[in-house]
This record gives C-alpha cells, structure tokens and sequence, in this order.
C-alpha cells in the first residue's frame, strides 16, 4: 500500500506569515536577476527582514561549539525533544485510513527514547494543532539540548504534507526553529524524518545481473552562521514518487530507519546511517500487489536533504549523565 497521493486540490496554506571570516573585497551579488540590495522577494519568497519578530533581526545566540570543530556538542544534558506526529485517519473524504502507521510511530518512540530524546507523540492533529505544538518546542530553551527530531508520517503530494483537516507545507514547521527564531539551538543540529509521498510517480526498478568476469582559526572568536545551517530533512521517497507502506508492518522507510537506529545509531554517523537506510530500502522491499499488476513489484528510495555544518554521532553521554 502506498501513502497515496492526491491530485484533488484541497486548502494549502501558504507561508507564515560580525567576524566573518574570508569576506571578500568586493561587493557579493546574488545569481537572481534584480535582487541586488533587496530582502527577501515577492510572490511568497524568502521572509523580509521587516517580517521577522524584532528579536529575531540582528540576533546573537550561544556557540555551543568551536568554530571549526568536526563534530556536533553531544555532550550537553539532555539529548533533546523528539515529536512525532501521526497520522491515521483524515477528516479528508478522499483520503484513506494508513494502516500500519501505529507500528511506525510505537517504533520510532521506542528508538527516539534509547537513544536519550524527550519524546512526544501526537496523533491525527488537525493543522491548527500541529503548529501549536510546534510553537510550544521552540518556544522552549534548548541550552542543555543536544539537538532536536521531528517526525511526520502521513499523506502527501506534491510538496505538501496532510494534517487531519488541510496541506501544509514542511517550511511552515521548520521555519521556527531557524537560528533566528530559536537561538538556543543555533548552531545544532534540527533532524526532520518524513514518512509521506511526494508524488504519484512509480518505480518499476531495473534488474541487476552478475557479469561473467568481474575484477577485485581560533575558535575564541565569535562568528556568523546562516540561519538555516544545521538542517536535516529525510525523506521516504524521491520527489514525485510514491512511498509505500505495508499494513502489518509499518513504513518501507520507517522499518528502515528503526533498524538502522536500533543496530547502528551509536555506530555510524547520521549520514552514514541514512545511506545504509537508503540501501535496505532499495534493495529488500519490493511492492506485492499482484491483483494490480501496475502497482505490483515496485521500488522505492529514500533521500535526504543535509545543511549539517558537522559530523553527528549519537555517542552515550558521558560521565554517566542520562540523556532526556
């Protein structure tokens, strides 16, 4: 079964609304005709300077730490508030009930919670619910968090994701958790696992065969990130494919991702982990649906988007501190 995407058009809301190193002599310019000394852009761009909460222009946060160190401060207190939000059932007439995705979302707790996170899980919100929820964790001070997860698993489209009731689209989440928005996780790392199609496109896969031969600076000074470092989103599916899901067992992605958290989490870093995610994805699932022979032995392959400025590795606190 997949996580079934619908081309219907229902309600999608819209967006909501100095130390720098190696600066150069002349005068940077954007690669957009006609932007040069403008903010942000119209027809629902980037958000303007003036758009922002006054704290947010100008802000200064903690560097949680050094400047060029390889990896991410996961030494802090806490591991970190961990959200998932899931969805079963729709007030959506044309959307169907996702069977399996209790067993993802059990799952998923049961990893975030070994490995330290604070954990909440959230199940069928309307849009309305989602982002109050949202606001509430970012509003929260992050200075003894490591770092930050969320969760979604629900139908999807096109770039949009299903509340209970309406679209919404993934930057009207992670927008509040930008360094800007919330400076106490400025410069850590904000993981986003999403379980949804992001099309209606199919994978028929391509049979591989054996061949008949084969061969064997100082980091005291304080310095300037963008806002939207130390990002990541991964994604079940490729943009304009469908993810599929089975109602026994959860999510091809999630089972994965589970698997790889359970085995390997404090073995591999994050994007070592989500390559061998990608691998168990594409390699062991294969659709079986033979009384639709269209929809029958197809694949899938996850991706992931990464603005992670560092290493992550989901090492053991140390000096016995208990994370969460």
């Amino acid at each position: 079964m997949t996580d079934e995407c619908i081309t219907r058009n229902f309600i999608v809301l819209g967006s909501n609304g100095t130390g720098a190193g190696n600066r150069s002599s002349m005068g940077d310019s954007t690669d957009a005709k006609g932007c040069e000394g403008k903010v942000g852009g119209g027809g629902g761009g980037a958000l303007a300077a003036a758009s922002l909460p006054a704290a947010a222009i100008n802000s200064k946060a903690r560097m949680p730490v050094e400047r060029y160190a390889s990896e991410y401060n996961m030494n802090h207190k806490h591991r970190g508030q961990a959200m998932i939000f899931n969805h079963e059932f729709f007030e959506i007439p044309t959307l169907r009930a996702r069977a399996g995705t209790n067993v993802d979302a059990e799952e998923l707790r049961k990893s975030f919670k070994r490995l330290g996170f604070d954990v909440s899980v959230y199940k069928d919100c309307k849009w309305q619910s989602i982002r109050d929820q949202i606001q509430k964790i970012a509003s929260l001070d992050h200075t003894d968090n490591d770092c930050l997860a969320i969760a979604i698993l629900s139908h999807g489209e096109h770039g949009c994701i299903y509340a209970n009731d309406v679209q919404y689209k993934l930057d009207q989440i992670w927008h509040y958790f930008t360094a800007q928005m919330c400076p106490t996780l400025a410069g850590k790392p904000k993981l986003f696992f999403i379980q949804a199609c992001q099309g209606d496109r199919l994978d028929g896969g391509v049979m591989l065969e054996k061949s008949d031969t084969e061969t064997d600076g100082d980091s005291s000074v304080g310095y300037k990130i963008p806002v939207h470092a130390d990002f990541l989103f991964s994604y079940s599916t490729i943009p304009g494919y469908f993810s599929w899901r089975n109602i026994n067992n959860g999510s091809w992605y999630m089972q994965s991702l589970i698997k790889e958290l359970n085995s390997n989490a404090k073995k591999y870093d994050l994007l070592t982990l989500l390559t061998f995610v990608s691998q168990h994805v594409a390699i062991s699932f294969e659709s079986n649906v033979p009384a639709n022979p269209m929809m029958d032995q197809q694949k899938q392959i996850p991706c992931f988007t990464s603005m992670l400025t560092r290493i992550l590795r989901f090492n053991d606190k140390p000096n016995g501190n208990k994370a969460g």
